[in-house]
């Protein structure tokens, strides 16, 4: 039913695929193009004292996400485990996505993301990158890349990074929370993701391999060299601009806010890949589903929450980014975010209950 009122009537248009919300992701997919694929931001960017395109992006990105964490907070602010998530993800934008690489530029140091990791960050691999690097931040990218990432999933499931570290991420779950109804549950779009997402990460293996052996065996091959080369420029037109900026973020306000996360990210493929043989789950307590739906409804990753609900299955999807809601929106508290040991399960190692 739609709320009465302009300012209701509107905010309902907005968040359910009326016109509004078609003018919003034009306008959101129009930005991103301009911003990839032109360098029409420069001037408005030095005109405010910024450097170029890129740092009025990260400004602005940056303000979406603290103001969108501020909606949040307000929204959930009786749930502990929104409220940690939310601080957690929008101080790892401002600090380490934000600030710290500026400092780094100051301090005439190379600019680096802290917060992001192969293969999400996929130029971290290439041997040009790597040479480049400081060794503490050389150290840390493998380290964090190659042992802090499965130990991590392992344990806790992909929602250490995916909700807790993760920007892309955390701008669906601050800013885009009023979109994270709009995923598409059906069973067809949930064959799509099993493909996509993985070929996304097959594609991510590929690319890097190939441009780590051309780069330490130089004129070995000039064929595979080129070939490395188009995969490169084609890697980061297709996956890290189109993807991930305008059909990532352009399509909030029309297929919800996770379909980069869902349908090509290949640090989520990779995360929930560990998270499959590791230890987190949701537990559904038995008997106690009334079908309501809403768990279903507000699951960001288009999961089919309810149907596990009512059959009394704990379940472990690879998909599921532990963001908690559907266990904040359940009216009889039937869900838990755990992470039991692998043997006896029963004896619960990690347990996040929502707060009522």
């Amino acid at each position: 039913m739609k709320p009465a009122g302009a300012a209701g009537r509107l905010a309902w248009d907005l968040t359910h695929r009326g016109p509004s919300a078609w003018a919003l992701a034009a306008l959101l997919s129009a930005f991103y193009g301009v911003l990839y694929f032109t360098d029409a931001l420069d001037g408005p960017a030095r005109a405010v004292g910024l450097d170029g395109k890129w740092t009025l992006y990260g400004l602005l990105y940056t303000i979406a996400m603290v103001g969108g964490g501020a909606y949040v907070l307000g929204k959930y602010r009786r749930d502990r485990y929104q409220v940690v998530r939310t601080v957690s993800v929008v101080g790892v934008q401002v600090v380490f996505a934000f600030a710290l690489p500026h400092l780094l530029v100051f301090a005439r140091q190379p600019e680096f993301y802290f917060s992001y990791l192969w293969p999400l960050k996929v130029e971290y691999f290439y041997p040009s990158t790597i040479g480049a690097m400081p060794w503490p931040f050389l150290a840390w990218s493998l380290l964090g890349s190659l042992v802090l990432v499965p130990v991590l999933a392992l344990r806790y499931g992909k929602r250490w990074y995916c909700s807790w570290v993760c920007g892309c991420g955390g701008l669906a779950s601050t800013a885009g929370d009023p979109f994270r109804h709009l995923s598409d549950k059906s069973e067809r779009s949930w064959r799509f993701e099993r493909v996509a997402i993985h070929l996304s990460l097959a594609v991510t293996v590929v690319v890097t391999a190939l441009v780590v052996v051309t780069s330490l065996w130089p004129g070995k091959s000039p064929a595979l060299a080129h070939a490395a080369g188009e995969a490169r420029a084609a890697y980061a037109l297709v996956v890290s601009a189109i993807l991930s900026g305008v059909v990532g973020v352009g399509l909030y306000p029309l297929g919800g806010t996770r379909v980069w996360c869902r349908f090509f990210c290949p640090m989520a493929a990779l995360l929930g890949l560990l998270q499959k043989a590791g230890r987190f789950r949701i537990r559904v307590k038995p008997d106690m589903c009334i079908s309501c739906g809403l768990c279903s409804t507000y699951c960001e990753m288009g999961i089919d929450v309810r149907s596990y609900a009512q059959q009394n299955r704990s379940f472990t999807r690879a998909s599921c980014v532990g963001c908690g809601l559907c266990a904040q929106v359940c009216p009889r508290g039937v869900l838990v975010l755990e992470a039991p040991p692998r043997a006896g399960a029963a004896a619960q190692l990690v347990q996040i209950r929502v707060s009522r």
